[in-house]
């Protein structure tokens, strides 16, 4: 299918309800609201295709950037690739749910997160730890350095407080992921987050939060949860 019967199909499927959902996290013009679940017939069709995802990203439209996600062949994407999609990604549902989810998916993954997570902007850092996150939910845990998650773990735990607004949910979401699903380093994780306690997000704001790490292990350890993968990242 070429680019101008996907955007057809895809408007068509559009919702004015989803819309007005992905609007309120931070989704602008151009969208159709199209809910995730169908997208699946399309994907169907038209099954990977790069270059199509590659179109579709770049029309700045948010249901065609998150369909070229599900199109995408990460192992065909270069680390250039990658840093004009997260240019790209404007809100954190593109940069954690569709780049991040894209590049967990590459060869290159942990030396793209790790640039990202250095880069001191708020999205590329959110989407460098959101990979991460993807990566030990769905790969063995011999593929991880322990050493360097657990110096990971202390820079969650020296930086959340004072980090921008979506890092601290994807760092928060790390202690999280770790604790669940890197075994080795489950202890580790769950003494950080109890140190690390509640964190603020949406300061000064009427969406003023705390979340806590500490609290949702505790919960993933009462059913049973501790070392969970994920068969795939991608839908």
């Amino acid at each position: 299918m070429k680019l101008e019967e996907v955007m057809q199909e895809l408007e068509a499927l559009g919702k004015e309800r989803s819309k007005k959902i992905y609007q309120s996290n931070g989704a602008h013009e151009p969208l159709f609201g199209v809910a995730t679940g169908a997208m699946k017939p399309l994907f169907r069709k038209i099954k990977l295709n790069q270059p199509l995802a590659e179109e579709l990203y770049a029309t700045g439209n948010y249901d065609a950037m998150y369909f070229a996600g599900i199109i995408a062949e990460p192992k065909a994407m270069t680390m250039e690739d990658f840093e004009l999609w997260i240019d790209g990604a404007y809100f954190y549902m593109l940069s954690d749910f569709v780049v991040a989810v894209t590049l967990s998916e590459s060869d290159i993954a942990q030396e793209v997160s790790d640039k990202w997570i250095a880069s001191n902007i708020d999205l590329k850092m959110s989407a460098g730890w959101s990979c991460y996150c993807w990566l030990l939910g769905n790969r063995p845990d011999r593929e991880f350095s322990e050493e360097k998650l657990a110096a990971m773990l202390e820079l969650v735990k020296n930086t959340i407080h004072d980090a921008p607004e979506r890092t601290k949910y994807s760092m928060n979401n790390f202690m999280y992921t770790v604790a669940v699903s890197y075994q080795p380093l489950h202890e580790k994780a769950v003494e950080i987050a109890n140190e690390v306690g509640p964190v603020e997000v949406n300061s000064g704001t009427a969406k003023s939060k705390f979340i806590h790490a500490a609290v949702n292990i505790q919960k993933a350890v009462d059913r049973g949860r501790t070392g969970f993968k994920r068969k795939h990242v991608r839908c």
